[in-house]
């Protein structure tokens, strides 16, 4: 049985003066999901989710949320939506409940369901216990935590995560993940952008790849891999006579890229890789299986962090 269509886009196009930052964007978001958008910066992404709740106006093409148009219903879909930006914007006046409590006002919600709603979701996100505590006491974290508490006050259908995890530890991260997987054992349909690619493998049920302005890749995370990078990686480090191990790969008929993180080179078979390691008689960095990172690297021809 087919899912319910949450977003339907169909050769959306924004353009600022001369500049077109989104180019024929066509994608479908499934009631349910966890739908990756990623690419560099200044591919289209913040504006493509600004039009999504009617920040931005489209130049044109087809845009539907929850079979409405946001250009001309933004009000009942931004109802339906909760964002976790990235930008933490909390009162730090304020205690956490005090925010939250807000928070709960601006979004209209019953005066006598606010407080029971804004303690619940403090114990969804392990924050009860700082529910008095004053924000600028909280580790980056815990602000995060507390932004997802701010974007599911209102029972939101379609969460927004714009780089939710962006600069917090691998611990921290490990228990958003968990999180975000709750929240779509419970139904709701999750938006995720971001810049790390292993966090799109875990979490993403499909994803788009987008570079200047357009999509160029869709699919699920493995899709994606096995289409555009199947087979192995060995990443050498880029020292004095580093073009030999180039000159060597591209002998055998390896596929190559280059960054300023090392030589990213892709064979069929680990031993490949194995026995180009041993013919150039430079240790590689990595021997691994090709991940999204790989496709990434492959077809927006950018480092993961360039302009950030």
């Amino acid at each position: 049985m087919q899912s319910e269509i949450l977003v339907h886009a169909r050769d959306v196009r924004k353009t600022f003066g001369d500049f077109e930052a989104v180019r024929g964007v066509s994608l479908e978001i499934r009631k349910g999901e966890c739908f990756g958008l990623l690419g560099p910066n200044g591919a289209g992404k913040s504006t493509f989710i600004s039009m999504l709740y009617g920040v931005v106006n489209r130049t044109s093409g087809e845009l539907s949320v929850f079979g409405q148009d946001p250009r001309t219903n933004a009000r009942a879909v931004k109802r339906r939506m909760g964002v976790v930006t990235q930008d933490n914007a909390l009162d730090e006046s304020l205690s956490v409940r005090e925010n939250m409590l807000l928070y709960a006002a601006f979004v209209a919600m019953p005066v006598d369901e606010r407080g029971r709603r804004v303690d619940a979701l403090l114990e969804f996100m392990s924050l009860a216990h700082k529910a008095h505590d004053s924000i600028r006491f909280l580790s980056g974290g815990m602000k995060r935590r507390l932004v997802f508490v701010r974007a599911l006050l209102g029972h939101p259908d379609l969460v927004i995560l714009d780089e939710p995890t962006t600069g917090l530890d691998p611990a921290v991260r490990h228990l958003l993940w968990g999180k975000i997987n709750d929240l779509k054992a419970e139904g709701k349909t999750i938006l995720l952008t971001t810049h790390y690619m292993h966090e799109a493998e875990v979490l993403c049920d499909r994803l788009v790849i987008m570079n200047q302005g357009q999509v160029i890749a869709e699919g699920t995370p493995e899709s994606l891999r096995l289409k555009h990078t199947p087979g192995y990686v060995a990443v050498f480090p880029k020292t004095h006579g580093h073009r030999h191990v180039q000159e060597a790969a591209e002998k055998r008929g390896f596929q190559l890229v280059e960054d300023s993180s090392g030589i990213y080179i892709r064979a069929s078979e680990l031993t490949e890789l194995l026995s180009l390691q041993e013919e150039v008689k430079v240790q590689a960095l990595q021997l691994r299986p090709s991940h999204l990172e790989d496709v990434f690297l492959k077809l927006t021809g950018k480092e993961l962090n360039a302009d950030a």
